[in-house]
């Protein structure tokens, strides 16, 4: 097979002699790109799949080093992500390729190319100092509805003098999958970025609107109270009262402000999050001090509405430990058992007779009883007078599904 070089577009399979393989890739080629194609697609951030691209490209068709370089809108490559080599081969080689050389070919020409011998093309530009040797050359663009997005090298395959017309028709579908995975992340990150944009103006009006007027007014009313203080006293103490409970509401604006910017923590569908934001509230109201101890693992797995009944138990017994047993120190603790994850509040209160009937208007345990039962969870309270009490729920977590169940789906 002659040297020179071998441009074909992906529907014509020319110039590919008995050296170079087969035309079409295996059934073993096609489940390997079946399964790196999956991967890549599944990653939103746009380094890692940036990253895994490459890393799967090179083990897709054996080589020892593959690349992906991102063009800019001059045509000059702007990112260069490599795979096989190590990070201080990397650093040793210096500044990043710009697209001259064979790189600027693929750029140029935007078409696919397979190179037995690099050093012999015409287009070659040489290696820089400390440059791994590398012989055969494969080129792929890579793009997404019809745009270009980057393109993919790769170099010297294991075993074989150079890369076979199948490992090109393999890497040009890899490139498809690539360009919408690239895509994607994009499209990810610039939503992200629009909606912090977004919530950033939210909370810039909100809090503009309401607590930083009512701080405003605050300050407003203060300003002339050295003089009042000696002419009017009884005037100045009231306007200084009327500061202060402006500034306790304030602060309880901010607190709901806060809660009111992850909505997620207390409308049921993360447990977890929510038993922390619910001793996060206690504990800033500063009458108590409440500890959480929370195991993610432990996630009794609830849907929206089983969450919400539970997280108000929490919230009832937080409540009662707080109002009826005069609690100085509580704790939050949700463990992980082999099937069933435990969720207690303990506090060090008071404590109470259980054998006691309870009170006209005094539904709580009946009430935390009744949302137990609702999640499908055992309840159980112990307590007695002058030892606190410890609430206790013992919740079933969701029986994890095999592969065989999800295929029976």
């Amino acid at each position: 097979m002659s040297n020179a070089v071998q441009p074909f577009p992906a529907h014509e399979p020319a110039g590919a002699g008995p050296a170079a393989g087969g035309f079409a890739p295996d059934a073993t080629a096609l489940a390997a790109l079946d399964e790196a194609a999956r991967a890549i697609s599944i990653v939103l951030d746009i380094e890692e799949v940036l990253q895994l691209i490459v890393d799967r490209v090179r083990v897709l068709v054996d080589a020892s080093y593959a690349a992906l370089g991102i063009v800019g809108m001059e045509g000059r490559i702007e990112r260069f992500i490599t795979s096989g080599l190590e990070p201080h081969e990397r650093t040793a080689i210096g500044a990043l390729p710009s697209g001259r050389g064979l790189l600027g070919l693929i750029i140029r020409e935007n078409r696919s190319y397979r190179i037995p011998s690099i050093a012999d093309h015409p287009d070659s530009s040489g290696f820089p100092p400390n440059h791994p040797p590398m012989t055969s050359f494969l080129g792929v663009p890579v793009t997404a509805h019809g745009v270009s997005v980057g393109n993919l090298y790769l170099t010297d395959k294991h075993g074989a003098a150079e890369f076979s017309v199948a490992d090109l028709r393999l890497v040009e579908l890899f490139s498809r999958h690539a360009g919408i995975a690239i895509d994607n992340a994009r499209l990810h990150a610039q939503a992200g970025r629009l909606a912090v944009a977004e919530e950033r103006d939210r909370i810039g009006r909100d809090l503009h609107d309401g607590i930083i007027q009512s701080l405003y007014a605050v300050g407003l009313s203060l300003e002339d109270l050295p003089e009042i203080m000696a002419e009017a006293p009884d005037e100045a103490a009231e306007r200084i009262d009327g500061a202060i409970e402006s500034i306790n509401l304030a602060i309880r604006e901010i607190r709901n402000f806060i809660y009111g910017l992850r909505p997620e923590a207390l409308d049921g569908t993360q447990v977890v999050a929510g038993l922390a934001a619910l001793a996060e509230e206690v504990r800033h109201g500063g009458l108590v001090d409440v500890v959480a101890d929370l195991d993610p693992a432990a996630d009794p797995g609830l849907d929206a509405r089983a969450g919400s009944e539970l997280l108000n138990l929490v919230r009832e017994a937080l409540s009662n430990a707080i109002r009826h047993g005069s609690a100085q120190r509580i704790s939050i603790t949700l463990v992980k058992g082999e099937t069933e994850s435990t969720l207690a509040v303990a506090d060090d209160g008071v404590g109470f007779d259980l054998s006691r009937p309870a009170g006209s208007g005094h539904h709580g345990l009946a009430n935390m009883r009744a949302r137990a039962d609702v999640v499908g969870g055992r309840f159980e309270i112990r307590t007695a007078p002058g030892e606190g009490t410890l609430v206790v729920v013992v919740l079933p977590r969701p029986v994890p599904t095999t592969e065989d169940d999800e295929d029976r789906r």
